[in-house]
């Protein structure tokens, strides 16, 4: 529950991720990617305060689970890797989803969530409720749509000097020319396709498996102990959406412990609290926990929780825990021949690690904390009685990207350079912004609106006391502090 007054509210269901989406471009969070071409489907660039919020995450996820503990390394592991990685971890054979067509609007959608179930892990049945087409409203059957097929994710990519396309393009138009090619033509050119054929990581925690060798040779680290790893993946997802929700491109944080295979319970536990005790730092009130069952889980899981989260657009997931066993262990070290054990210091007993794996996504993390922040009030304005709407971003303010904000109250040169001053001292301890531009009022709504939580006003009277007003976010007090004991007084209050 909320501790917010009854005039304080978030957006509804109905038009929340309108006012969010609205919002971010507005005031410079989230832009869509390369929008003066026509845009990129779900394709999104963050702005300079989407970057600040961004990274104000990241940095904190680091801190609290690198900097601050001494069982957890990082690491920064490449986007494309070889082709042995992903087919060992088992993405090149299972890494899919199921794809169904309209036949009339030719739209394409995953089938589980238009309705259609699997029976026995084997055959797709069609909705029986009468549900229809997204996009185009006909019934979904037999008749007006495809039955499912397996789409793999895996975002392909080709390196080297060879050009697939064009070699089969070429073929083809040789093809029809009225020229044929032997068999061994086809296959040479086939073994040319595969050999130049990459993929872009579909996650991040392969690369830690691939290098737990050279981390474990070089740290000397004991069991239990982690990796840790922040940085970009890639899926070819058949229906991105919802924003920054679901994207082809995406950030992920995330963390593969390595623990004795009878202590799997406990960690497990242990890195459910670490990821609870985030999700409040995070501000966020309320989530889920969903226990997956088997025939659900990833295939190299044996038991998984996702925490889910209530999105205007229903009840998604948020992250994600999960025990992998020792599968990717096992498997790179069959398939590499490398010896992937661990070497227990004291019996010299020799063994594959288990692995707990707590994965947080980073855009998710961005789009939950803007969810929860977000609310709107009626706030009372200059004229005695008198209020207007306010939207204000709650952020904890570790997290609000702009922590400061200096506001000269006019353009007078004597008032502007000593406000410049104060700005140029605070920006050596933190992220501020400078702005005298229109009333003292909007100025405030406009730092309401991207979070700031505290502005420092610099009035005439500043000029013969050295002093400013500091109004708060959150209760828009006001106080009047001597610009000597502005930076301790600041740093008191953003702990």
């Amino acid at each position: 529950m909320s501790n917010q007054k009854e005039n304080k509210k978030s957006p509804d269901a109905s038009n929340g991720m309108e006012k969010i989406v609205s919002l971010c471009k507005r005031r410079g969070f989230i832009f869509p990617g390369s929008e003066i071409y026509g845009g990129l489907a779900n394709s999104w660039d963050y702005g300079p305060l989407g970057v600040e919020l961004k990274n104000n995450i990241k940095q904190e996820w680091w801190k609290r689970f690198v900097h601050q503990r001494t069982d957890i390394v990082g690491l920064d592991t490449a986007l494309v890797m070889n082709t042995k990685v992903w087919e060992a971890s088992g993405h090149v054979a299972t890494f899919r989803d199921p794809l169904t067509e309209c036949r009339k609007c030719h739209s394409r959608f995953r089938a589980d969530n238009l309705g259609f179930v699997r029976a026995d892990n084997i055959i797709w049945i069609f909705p029986i409720n009468g549900e229809k087409c997204p996009n185009c409203g006909v019934k979904i059957n037999p008749e007006n749509f495809t039955p499912p097929v397996e789409f793999n994710l895996m975002l392909k990519t080709f390196l080297g000097p060879v050009d697939p396309v064009k070699m089969l393009s070429g073929n083809l138009a040789y093809q029809i020319l009225g020229n044929q090619i032997t068999k061994e033509e086809f296959q040479n050119i086939e073994e040319k396709v595969s050999q130049v054929t990459h993929y872009f990581r579909p996650e991040t925690a392969q690369g830690m498996f691939v290098d737990f060798k050279n981390v474990l040779e070089t740290t000397r680290k004991r069991l239990p102990f982690g990796i840790a790893q922040i940085g970009k993946a890639f899926r070819n997802e058949i229906t991105p959406g919802n924003f920054i929700f679901r994207t082809r491109e995406f950030e992920q944080m995330e963390i593969e412990y390595f623990i004795k295979e009878s202590d799997w319970e406990k960690y497990f536990d242990h890195w459910l609290g670490e990821m609870r005790n985030w999700l409040k730092d995070l501000g966020v009130k309320k989530w889920h926990e969903e226990e997956i069952p088997d025939g659900e889980r990833a295939h190299y899981s044996k038991r998984t929780i996702d925490i889910e989260y209530d999105f205007p657009f229903g009840k998604k997931e948020l992250y994600g825990l999960a025990y992998r066993t020792d599968f990717d262990l096992k498997n790179h070290s069959e398939k590499s021949g490398e010896d992937l054990r661990y070497t227990n210091p004291e019996s010299g007993e020799k063994f594959l690690p288990h692995v707990i794996e707590p994965t947080w996504g980073v855009d998710r993390s961005v789009l939950v904390a803007l969810l929860e922040a977000y609310s709107e009030e009626e706030a009372p304005t200059a004229e005695e009685g008198e209020s207007e709407a306010r939207v204000v971003l709650r952020f904890p303010k570790w997290l609000a990207p702009v922590k400061v904000a200096v506001l000269p109250l006019s353009k007078k040169e004597n008032l502007s350079n000593k406000a410049k001053e104060i700005y140029q001292n605070l920006a050596k301890d933190f992220v501020c912004e400078y702005d005298e531009t229109q009333s003292i009022g909007k100025r405030y709504r406009r730092q309401d609106e991207i979070g700031t939580p505290f502005c420092v006003t610099v009035d005439f009277d500043s000029l013969e006391d050295n002093a400013v007003t500091i109004r708060d976010r959150d209760t828009m007090e006001q106080e009047r502090i001597a610009i000597s004991e502005l930076n301790g007084y600041l740093k008191n209050k953003l702990k």
